[in-house]
């Protein structure tokens, strides 16, 4: 086993090149690496939020507000399916956590009851022909709508779940790196966005709902009766977003909503100047606005934003290209982020921020240098050590292996962009501490061998091949460890268990390959008659 094959030593010699090369970056000013040519790779360690600092914020996800929407879309839903089925109706309204309505006939009561039953809510997953609505007839000619308790625990989860994409893909068109976003709990979520140096920008632009909705405004409500608060059925009375224009009563049901959007971007107005935000619609909401503005040329529309008034424009002629554009009281910057909104997608319900913290650069740079000196404590204990245990030849090899090993990880996690935090560097230590595990098990086998009587080259081929099981038994039940906080671990501990996995290859190959290529060389040129650490 202890041979000079030419493709070790040209797998040594390109590893050692390969990690120089991304772990260079990490030692050259920010400038030097915007100079680099094209071919050279240009990242540096990605660091986390406690060493370079950024936000920290735990939302709550506001399912009693998810459910509140979902009864009130079914309230509007009921009014539609009961008045096209031309039955007449009265008292419909939420009671109790529930849709209630009372049928003025008592002979069209089962009819309504039948036809609420088949129109209203969804399947209901895990069973056959459920939905996830109840429909019962109650006293005095009323029809109660309620929905399944498990239905509703479902839509909460899946609320969560979908925030968190949404989230997601909002930070990262900020331009964050590695942000981590995790759940917590049944209703929580525990966001952290290192380098992010304008926290309330980051919560304004996570926490907003920014569910966009085309409605048409209602012209039968006087503006003295908007002020008054009498609002037509099937309508409401909604703000406008600069506090400032009085209130307008809008009809309830969207034409067109944020869903349909393809893409949103800031621009400036051809004729003012003014930052604007041009949007485009799918084939399906391309077809229902160009419908809507066909039918109701010379009325207005409210283009509205989380239940506030962007603006509300006459429509002139008939829009049918699909896209068009949003006039507010922009700057660049708001502009901007309301086009990430959109482009990211509608929270499915309000988050409420319970928790924010914000770790400052100065604390970050004290983790760092924290870190720093630990890590090289620990190297500089583990060098005296192999020094001192097996000699200047045996320990010094051990310590250019220990060198390339350090290196590999810091090349390997500046290519991956894996986040290097606290935890992570632990794992670094850990990870020195025990890459010298191997070289010590190979290096006692020697000791044995050559007790035993064998001459050098055979001690020395025996060290890695009866050490060599040992060695990969030991490092995989570490990286099966790693691969499991990963998988099941959360922050900290994912970044505690991706230094650990990097750190278990990259020992494997540094203690074994790279240690055997030196002794081999060693050998060849010294042809000693004795090991130095017999």
């Amino acid at each position: 086993m202890l041979t000079l094959s030419r493709w070790k030593v040209l797998l040594v010699v390109f590893s050692v090149v390969l990690g120089v090369l991304f772990a260079l970056p990490n030692v050259l000013p920010e400038q030097a690496r915007a100079n680099l040519p094209g071919f050279l790779p240009k990242k540096t360690l990605n660091l986390g939020l406690d060493l370079q600092g950024g936000s920290y914020l735990l939302l709550e996800v506001d399912t009693a507000a998810l459910r509140a929407e979902r009864l009130t879309n079914t309230v509007e839903d009921t009014r539609t399916t009961l008045r096209e089925a031309q039955i007449a109706f009265t008292d419909l309204g939420v009671t109790g956590g529930a849709v209630t309505v009372r049928i003025t006939d008592p002979r069209q009561v089962q009819e309504a009851t039948r036809l609420l039953r088949n129109t209203l809510g969804a399947p209901l997953a895990g069973t056959t022909g459920g939905r996830d609505v109840t429909v019962s007839t109650q006293p005095d000619q009323r029809i109660r709508i309620a929905f399944v308790a498990e239905a509703q625990q479902a839509e909460a989860s899946r609320a969560v779940e979908q925030s968190i994409e949404i989230i997601r893909r909002r930070i990262d068109e900020l331009g964050t790196r590695e942000p981590t976003i995790v759940r917590q709990g049944s209703d929580r979520i525990v966001v952290q966005a290192p380098g992010e140096s304008d926290p309330e920008r980051l919560k304004n632009v996570i926490g907003q709902t920014a569910k966009l909705t085309f409605q048409m405004v209602d012209e039968s409500a006087s503006p003295a009766e908007a002020a008054a608060g009498r609002v037509p059925p099937g309508s409401e009375l909604l703000p406008y977003e600069d506090g400032e224009t009085p209130t307008i009563v809008v009809k309830r049901r969207a034409v067109v909503t944020g869903e349909m959007l393809t893409t949103a971007n800031a621009a400036f107005h051809p004729d003012t100047g003014q930052p604007i935000v041009e949007f485009r619609f799918n084939g399906q909401g391309a077809r229902r606005f160009g419908d809507a503005t066909t039918q109701n040329v010379g009325k207005r529309f409210a283009i509205v934003l989380d239940k506030k008034v962007i603006s509300a424009p006459v429509i002139n002629t008939a829009i049918t290209g699909g896209s068009g554009y949003i006039e507010g009281n922009f700057t660049s910057e708001s502009a901007n982020d309301l086009a990430v909104l959109l482009r990211a997608g509608a929270l499915p319900a309000p988050l409420n921020v319970e928790e924010q913290r914000t770790v400052s650069a100065e604390l970050g740079a004290d983790a760092i240098k924290a870190g720093q000196v630990s890590t090289l404590v620990a190297f500089v204990a583990i060098i005296g050590f192999m020094l001192l245990a097996y000699g200047f030849i045996f320990g010094g090899i051990s310590v250019v292996a220990l060198l390339v090993n350090g290196l590999l990880i810091i090349a390997a996690m500046s290519l991956t962009q894996a986040t290097l935090t606290l935890p992570g560097i632990a794992g670094l230590i850990l990870t020195l501490a025990v890459a010298v595990d191997a070289n010590v098990l190979i290096y006692e086998r020697m000791r044995d061998e050559v007790r035993a009587g064998r001459p050098v080259i055979s001690a020395m081929d025996a060290g890695f091949s009866r050490a060599m099981s040992t060695i990969i038994d030991a490092n995989l039940t570490t990286l099966l460890a790693a691969v499991l906080m990963f998988q099941f671990g959360a922050g900290p501990v994912k970044g505690f268990a991706w230094t650990l996995s990097i750190g278990v290859l990259t020992s494997v190959f540094t203690a074994v390959l790279i240690t055997q290529v030196l002794l081999a060389l060693w050998y060849r040129t010294t042809r000693p008659k004795t090991l130095p650490i017999a």
